[in-house]
């Protein structure tokens, strides 16, 4: 691991006394918890065959798709054809994937107000499927306080391709060094942090808080 990841905190390359502008965040458990076995626990009483079915048939990794960009229709129908014992446990991911969002990340929506109401520039940066962002965007009105986001299945780059840390600095209007990048995964921002970023390797909201705070964007 990076030395300064182990803090948290990991700079680009370029002037650290430049003063901290605006905040770019992550949304999967930065923001928002997410877990596949929310959904499935409703549909699946035995554990054994809960775990089974969360590690072998609708994984994680076979999620990743949708980040990229392809479509549910075409994913869903390919594991079914591997897995046609489950095909409407598998057919249940797509419709009801907004309960696989287990809920705001504690101290989370309280953070992101203090931002915005001291007027600090907010945007996103999400592996998100592009067809399940519409009706997760449109029951989460925390983003009505960001400027722009950007999602990896419509855009079709997915975190940590360098190409899409230079589409958000294009995007967003930001130059290197002037926003804080918050994600979860360190692979995410460890590639952040060598396209322009200062990253904050995101643990819990009081650490990012801290963090914040010395930047200058928080009370």
């Amino acid at each position: 691991m990076h030395p300064c990841l182990a803090a948290g905190v990991l700079s680009f390359a370029g002037d650290a006394a430049m003063p901290m502008k605006s905040v770019v965040f992550d949304v999967g458990n930065v923001l928002f918890g997410w877990d596949i076995k929310a959904l499935y626990a409703k549909l699946i009483d035995d554990p054994a065959r809960l775990d089974w079915f969360c590690s072998t048939v609708v994984t994680q990794q076979w999620h990743f798709q949708h980040d990229a960009g392809r479509p549910f229709a075409e994913t869903s129908a390919e594991l079914a054809a591997c897995f046609p014992a489950e095909v409407d446990l598998i057919r249940a991911f797509g419709p009801r994937f907004n309960e696989t969002v287990t809920g705001p990340v504690p101290g989370m929506p309280a953070l992101v107000e203090r931002l915005a109401a001291r007027g600090v520039p907010l945007f996103a940066i999400t592996n998100f499927s592009d067809e399940f962002w519409g009706p997760f965007r449109a029951v989460s009105p925390i983003f009505d306080h960001f400027r722009d986001i950007i999602v990896s299945g419509a855009e079709r780059l997915v975190k940590p391709d360098p190409a899409i840390y230079a589409l958000a600095l294009r995007r967003f209007g930001l130059a290197p060094g002037d926003a804080l990048f918050v994600d979860d995964r360190a692979e995410n921002v460890d590639a952040a942090a060598a396209n322009g970023f200062v990253g904050h390797l995101f643990r819990d909201h009081d650490r990012l808080a801290t963090e914040l705070a010395g930047l200058g964007l928080l009370d």
